[in-house]
């Protein structure tokens, strides 16, 4: 569990991150008028940057030594998941919609994530192998949506080579 702890504490640094390019991002798409798609776009992206910063907070708050620590933290990644999931379900304007293929990805990687750290807590054990792969995927998904919110902000990100992966 700590170690799972440890590598979700490496990743919050990505997450602020990423909350607060959400908002510049949110700012940009503000500046270019009142079209209503771009508004209900901007109020989409806020929403997910800000339920993924509430489920980060639940996350960190989870007591590694609670009996209930194992159950808190697969209930948050489920709640993860389904939030990317709503993202990747986003319409992009369609000035954004290179970025939806994007979008698909880091829902589906964040599904193998959260299944895949099912698995690696499942018959009361913990599987480092699984769990390895369980964050690999995790990391994957949010560089997705660091790129996604990078190119919303109106800049290019430096690695954008997805196809490494």
């Amino acid at each position: 569990m700590d170690d799972i702890l440890m590598t979700e504490d490496k990743i919050l640094k990505n997450k602020i991150r990423l909350l607060i390019a959400g908002f510049l991002a949110s700012a940009l798409l503000t500046a270019c008028g009142e079209d209503p798609e771009l508004t209900q776009f901007r109020s989409s992206i806020e929403s997910f940057c800000t339920e993924i910063s509430q489920i980060d907070t639940a996350i960190n708050s989870i007591d590694a030594a609670s009996e209930n620590a194992v159950a808190e933290l697969l209930s948050c990644l489920d709640d993860l998941d389904a939030a990317f999931q709503d993202f990747a379900e986003l319409d992009f304007p369609e000035e954004f919609d290179y970025l939806e293929e994007i979008a698909d990805q880091a829902g589906d990687y964040m599904s193998t994530a959260v299944s895949s750290y099912h698995d690696a807590y499942s018959d009361n054990s913990y599987d480092t192998n699984i769990a390895d792969y369980a964050s690999e995927n995790y990391s994957r998904a949010y560089k997705r949506v660091q790129i996604i919110i990078t190119f919303l902000h109106g800049e290019i990100p430096e690695d954008v080579d997805l196809q490494m992966e």
